[in-house]
């Protein structure tokens, strides 16, 4: 018998007191820039406010020699899915 582990995100959470953006990410695996991208934020959000949080992709951190295309199948898939043009060692990107 075979078992496979998936991980299902909500499409919408609350904020409660106390979370950040880096909590919230942290908490759905998601780099904090990308919820901030998906919900159009500048700064940190407001107890009680609704974020959309974007599903699909693993959290991964980037070593020392990868690219864009190796990672996301090309520069612009990359830059989509990770709401940045930058890609650097020790960066935590979505696969």
């Amino acid at each position: 018998m075979e078992y496979a582990l998936t991980l299902h995100r909500p499409a919408r959470c609350r904020v409660k007191r106390g979370q950040t953006l880096v909590s919230i990410a942290r908490a759905y695996f998601l780099p904090p820039r990308v919820l901030a991208a998906a919900n159009a934020l500048s700064g940190e959000p407001e107890e009680g406010e609704v974020l959309f949080v974007p599903g699909g992709g693993d959290l991964y951190r980037v070593q020392g020699g990868e690219t864009k295309e190796l990672l996301a199948g090309s520069g612009r898939a990359f830059e989509q899915k990770n709401c940045t043009k930058w890609l650097y060692p020790g960066q935590e990107v979505l696969l």
